[in-house]
């Protein structure tokens, strides 16, 4: 008589992961229509096949062309001299942007602001963000008034593509306050494939000492040669050392830099008050710190949309509402995700005042 095997035999691992990848498959090709980078996350973006035949390439183009028709579309709402600034150079560089009182009682509301924040700690530097919401800026009438400034909400929605103001931060940036490696954003590098836009404004006057942004100008720009680089390293990235990298966050050597016929980077010492709205698809780093430890104050914002949408959107608060709901589940999954491996999430949760 045959006996009966207790425990019978296990599914090997290998099909159960088969299977999920067959599963996930439609989602990562439904992904090339989405501002999603990674070479190493999404085997369709880091296809070597595909690559070679211009996958990467066909979606940096696209995606330069739907944000030169949005930017153009939204051309009427800054000056002719701005517009020329940015298309010569990838950023709009303004000092003294608010008046001397208004800037004033800012920089005093945010300095005396203690608020539950966020903060990323990369290499030896901090970065601790509070996020400008409803709740929170109803405690900040100065921070109201420069998010309802018209000026300031029409450069960011200019070079961002869109009607309606970006996500904001308070950000300080604290530079060699931890044991480790320097911090990665130091290296030149493209955030992404797709045009997308940062500002800063500056409450702090920023110099050698603490980390200013440099750009490098024109970087922004697609070129023949740009195009041939970014061909390159899609092919080679996947399988690359860097990790951000191979997360579609290119970092360029100085011997790359100078074979796409660009100028020298430029470190932008400026004054507080000075504002900076910058297309971060453009080469850009986060200046060395000559003092350790060093900060800088600012107010942060960002702006990454659908690179494939056409259209700028729609002026409304109920989609900022919805921007923001998003934002915050995206927050809470990478929380439980960190929490369920036993670590820290990338963006960890602080207390006020830490």
């Amino acid at each position: 008589m045959t006996s009966v095997p207790q425990n019978p035999p296990q599914r090997p691992k290998s099909v159960g992961l088969a299977f999920r990848r067959v599963l996930a498959l439609p989602f990562q090709i439904l992904s090339l229509g989405t501002g999603a980078k990674s070479f190493i996350d999404n085997p369709v973006i880091g296809s070597v096949w595909l690559n070679r035949l211009g996958l990467h390439v066909l979606r940096l183009f696209v995606a330069d062309r739907v944000m030169a028709f949005r930017r153009l579309l939204l051309a009427p709402t800054v000056s002719a001299a701005d517009r020329a600034a940015f298309g010569r150079d990838g950023f709009i560089l303004k000092a003294d942007f608010l008046p001397a009182a208004d800037f004033a009682a800012l920089e005093a509301e945010i300095r005396a602001f203690r608020a539950p924040g966020r903060e990323c700690h990369q290499g030896d530097t901090i970065t601790h963000r509070i996020l400008l919401d409803g709740e929170t800026l109803a405690r900040l009438p100065a921070a109201r008034r420069l998010l309802a400034d018209r000026r300031y909400r029409r450069l960011l929605g200019y070079v961002a593509g869109r009607l309606r103001i970006p996500g904001q931060w308070v950000q300080t940036i604290r530079s060699g306050v931890l044991p480790g490696l320097p911090d990665p954003q130091t290296k030149i590098h493209a955030d992404t494939f797709q045009p997308t836009m940062k500002a800063w404004l500056f409450l702090d006057d920023v110099d050698g000492t603490n980390g200013p942004f440099t750009y490098v100008p024109g970087s922004h720009r697609l070129t023949w040669k740009r195009a041939k680089f970014e061909w390159r390293r899609s092919i080679t990235e996947k399988m690359g050392p860097d990790i951000l990298s191979a997360r579609g966050s290119f970092r360029v050597s100085p011997d790359e830099l100078a074979g796409l016929d660009l100028p020298p980077p430029r470190a932008f010492a400026v004054r507080k008050n000075t504002l900076i709205v910058a297309d971060t698809r453009g080469l850009h780093r986060r200046g060395d710190a000559s003092l350790r430890p060093a900060s800088r104050l600012e107010i942060w914002s960002m702006a990454r949309t659908n690179p494939f949408n056409p259209l700028p959107g729609l002026p409304f608060r109920l989609f900022d509402r919805f921007d923001l709901a998003v934002y915050r589940f995206w927050l809470t999954v990478q929380d439980r995700r960190a929490a369920a491996k036993g670590r820290q999430p990338a963006w960890r949760l602080v207390p006020p005042g830490e």
